[in-house]
């Protein structure tokens, strides 16, 4: 036997051992128990295999690089499916909101223009505008509610303290929000340009509270806003924990700072799955408004008013959620950092996660939410 046909036979009677050793170099890990933590968490409600459903969760908040997972609470059918916290986090910590609030103005809004103190289409009451010749006269509630309003205001700046966000917020206009905010000059016809902007959620807060009174004083506006909130739509939806804040002059800081329980805010997603209606059924805010809510805006396919939507971006623009693996109709708050409450009509659930994920780590974190999602059914 020559020395290639002794090589050629000695690898064929290795072949076997060989694909055996290959074939289990490529098996998956076996999977770790779950923890009776991960397990707990998950109700007898859960509307999906409770075993797969109580994993995802508990890669949220275990899994490395998506961050530090505060809370989650998933309902689904309109029942507790699951409910989890992070170390020193409970079902009473409230949890703030940052721009999740800005989803709340734009129902605060439409509770308004339903009860005729506000109209939609026409120039929005700001009376710094109606000065005669001043072209921000031309911004209508649609647009501040869709971010085009076309004002010069810059959500992130760079060094930061130069943003539109902070000034406001923390700086120069702090005392009175609205005020600085609606200031700025135009940067674009009012109409043609998306700007996601803290800014515009504060003016139209500003708005709430003229329509709500005509006194100028902090606390008259303060408590007028309050009140409504309250007795329109915190109360019926049974979210006793939420805590709105105002700046000093009254206003309601309508784009960022609101504080609620991770249940409360699943109850606020809730509520917009349903199109507006409380569990009690009273119709809380028109159908039709949180149908327009969810509407895209003609300056962007993944915004509504005040809401971000799973819509496809055009190419090189990033996307806020996963059109590629959610349907179409699926919508959510959005908050700094990683607050999201995540609502999908079609499949009847709402997920809610809390906590803190920097720009890395929010996109690798949203897949494992859409994981959690894949577990439901589409109806």
């Amino acid at each position: 036997m020559t020395l290639n046909a002794a090589v050629h036979n000695r690898v064929i009677a290795l072949a076997p051992a060989l694909l055996m050793v290959a074939a289990c170099g490529s098996a998956p890990p076996v999977e770790q128990p779950l923890s009776p933590e991960a397990l707990a968490a998950v109700t007898k409600d859960a509307g999906a295999p409770k075993d797969q459903l109580a994993r995802q969760i508990d890669d949220l908040f275990a899994m490395p690089g998506l961050g530090e997972t505060r809370a989650v609470v998933v309902v689904a059918d309109g029942k507790l499916a699951a409910e989890r916290y992070g170390p020193g986090y409970d079902k009473n910590t409230r949890f703030i909101s940052w721009s999740m609030a800005k989803t709340v103005t734009g129902v605060l809004i439409g509770m308004l223009v339903s009860d005729g103190l506000l109209a939609l289409d026409e120039p929005a009451p700001v009376p710094l505008w109606q000065r005669p010749g001043d072209p921000r006269a031309e911004i209508t509630l649609r647009h501040l509610l869709q971010m085009r309003s076309g004002l010069r205001h810059t959500e992130a700046g760079n060094p930061p303290y130069e943003s539109s966000e902070v000034r406001m917020l923390f700086l120069d206009g702090r005392d009175n929000m609205a005020k600085w905010a609606e200031e700025q000059p135009l940067e674009a016809e009012p109409g043609r340009k998306f700007e996601y902007s803290s800014n515009t959620s504060v003016i139209l807060a500003d708005i709430a509270a003229r329509a709500l009174t005509t006194s100028s004083k902090p606390e008259a506006r303060r408590k007028a806003v309050a009140d409504y909130l309250h007795q329109r739509l915190f109360g019926p939806l049974g979210m006793t924990s939420m805590v709105p804040e105002f700046d000093a002059s009254g206003t309601l800081i309508g784009g960022s700072l609101m504080h609620a329980t991770a249940r409360d805010w699943a109850k606020f997603g809730e509520f917009l799955r349903l199109k507006g209606r409380a569990p009690a059924g009273e119709q809380l805010v028109p159908q039709r408004w949180v149908e327009a809510m969810v509407t895209p805006s003609p300056a962007s396919q993944q915004y509504g008013f005040q809401i971000w939507l799973n819509r496809p971006v055009p190419e090189g623009e990033k996307s806020s959620l996963f059109p590629d693996r959610a349907p179409k109709s699926l919508f959510s708050l959005i908050g700094h950092m990683g607050q999201y409450v995540l609502v999908s009509p079609s499949q009847r659930v709402t997920l809610v996660r809390l906590g803190h994920s920097d720009a890395e780590e929010r996109p690798p974190m949203l897949q494992q939410a859409a994981d959690v999602l894949e577990l439901y059914p589409h109806r």
